[in-house]
């Protein structure tokens, strides 16, 4: 299994020699075997790549993230058939209840709220706001069917980056956020696929036009791990808006540690576990089996 993300930026060709991914960029070559790559996320407008180096990347079970010219994550390509009984893992998730469904999201959605709760605490939130998020976490209902979730992410967002922000809004913290996010949601759709998961079928996500409903519903938990981070390590740095060193320091963010289950693993690790421990909860109609994302646990690994 693969273990390096690799940053192409205006690369001028990328080719395959002997099962190495080759690299061409202002006349200097770079190689790397791709038994070693997770990943490989393409930045500009000036790389060429081939439909060889697409099977090439399927065969070894490895992302490709294309970026658009604002530099965000547009579209991701992942290889068909990497889990060996895919047909029987397709009917099974197509046969889950509406009632698993459910249950599974109000847990998943739960820990994302006190995540979101936790990097509240450490930024010094008005106790006013963190005692409003408690409440609209303490009142949530199955399947989330008040949309405490939305309400939770409106104070949060409006503490930390001022009232009157929107998700919508033109700013540093925004594109942050967007690139990060994106991020997460292509190494969590790579985690959902290798394990046989039809990524378009979710448990509360549910659009039609989108084909990673599953991945979104998952990678929630993640998100506020991503708002921790950011805070941590790029708005610090009083930038204006999102450099290349930014970018490829969101890029890292995957190569982090994190506690899971007494052991310290890296974030990509630790999706691929996320999602194994999901199917063994729909599996066992036992929610308790979902390993439980905890900042804290992520916090205790900072400079680790």
């Amino acid at each position: 299994m693969g273990f390096r993300t690799v940053f192409v930026k205006n690369g001028e060709t990328l080719r395959v020699k002997l099962d190495n991914l080759e690299i061409v960029k202002n006349r200097e070559c770079f190689i790397i075997p791709l038994s070693d790559i997770e990943s490989v996320i393409l930045e500009g407008e000036q790389t060429t790549i081939s439909s060889r180096i697409l099977a090439k990347l399927a065969q070894y079970h490895i992302e490709l993230v294309v970026c658009d010219s604002k530099y965000l994550p547009a579209g991701v390509f992942l290889g068909l058939g990497q889990y060996h009984r895919s047909a029987k893992r397709a009917i099974w998730q197509s046969g889950w209840t509406e009632e698993q469904k459910q249950v599974a999201w109000t847990v998943i959605i739960l820990q994302k709220i006190n995540n979101q709760i936790a990097f509240s605490e450490t930024a010094s939130i008005d106790k006013a706001r963190l005692e409003t998020m408690k409440e609209l976490r303490d009142n949530l209902k199955l399947g989330d069917e008040t949309n405490r979730e939305g309400h939770v992410a409106k104070v949060y967002f409006n503490s930390h980056y001022g009232l009157g922000f929107t998700r919508e809004d033109d700013s540093l913290p925004n594109a942050c956020m967007d690139y990060g996010y994106a991020i997460i949601r292509a190494q969590m759709a790579r985690c959902v696929v290798a394990q046989g998961l039809l990524p378009m079928l979710g448990i509360f996500h549910r659009n039609e036009y989108n084909s990673f409903n599953l991945v979104d519903d998952l990678m929630e938990p993640f998100r506020p791990l991503m708002d921790y981070y950011i805070n941590q390590e790029i708005l610090t740095k009083n930038d204006k808006y999102l450099t290349y060193e930014s970018r490829i320091q969101l890029i890292d963010f995957l190569n982090q540690k994190i506690k899971i289950k007494n052991k310290k693993i890296f974030i990509n690790q630790c999706m691929t576990e996320y999602v194994i421990s999901f199917i063994k909860a729909m599996e066992t109609d036992n929610l308790s089996c979902l390993i439980n994302i905890n900042l804290s646990d992520f916090m205790e690994c900072e400079g680790k």
